[in-house]
């Protein structure tokens, strides 16, 4: 397609993508990160429903990597970490130590209703609790799953982009 073709269609479309939404109040705290984020995501157990959310948010429909935010592999190169399900047995020690290992200042974000209070696992023979009875919880995003809309405005909060 030649470039003349495709600066007449962009034109006539009219807009590329869809402007942002009005940035949001930081989080208490979140302004020492000067609108820049690292996030480790950990999905602690669950049905996978909100994971699976939180890779919407990070895909390329609600790309909330324009705000800043970005994925990392380590907790220690992380600011934020981003927590889905409800905490396995097994998993209990892996989250605190992935706390230790992040930097402070960070926040953790509990995502879903899993994370929350346990949700509909939370009864179940493998299943320790909720995240807040392990570690502290900055942020909570409550859903079953919640839509990726939220986790996006959340994770706004600590960039206030």
């Amino acid at each position: 397609m030649s470039v003349k073709r495709l600066t007449d269609l962009i034109r006539q479309s009219g807009r590329i993508a869809e402007p942002a939404p009005p940035a949001p109040a930081f989080f208490p705290g979140a302004e020492v990160f000067g609108g820049s984020i690292q996030v480790r995501f950990i999905n602690a157990g669950g049905c996978n429903d909100c994971a699976q959310e939180v890779s919407s948010a990070f895909g390329p429909v609600y790309d909330v990597e324009r705000y800043g935010i970005r994925l990392v592999a380590s907790p220690r190169h992380a600011d934020v970490i981003l927590i889905t399900g409800a905490v396995t047995r097994n998993m209990i020690e892996p989250i605190r130590r992935t706390v230790d290992a992040t930097p402070t200042p960070r926040f953790v974000i509990a995502v879903g209703d899993c994370a929350l209070t346990g949700g509909v696992f939370a009864e179940g023979y493998g299943i320790a609790g909720p995240v807040p009875d392990f570690i502290d919880v900055d942020l909570a995003v409550p859903g079953n799953p919640p839509e990726p809309a939220l986790i996006v405005e959340a994770l706004r909060r600590m960039t206030g982009r």
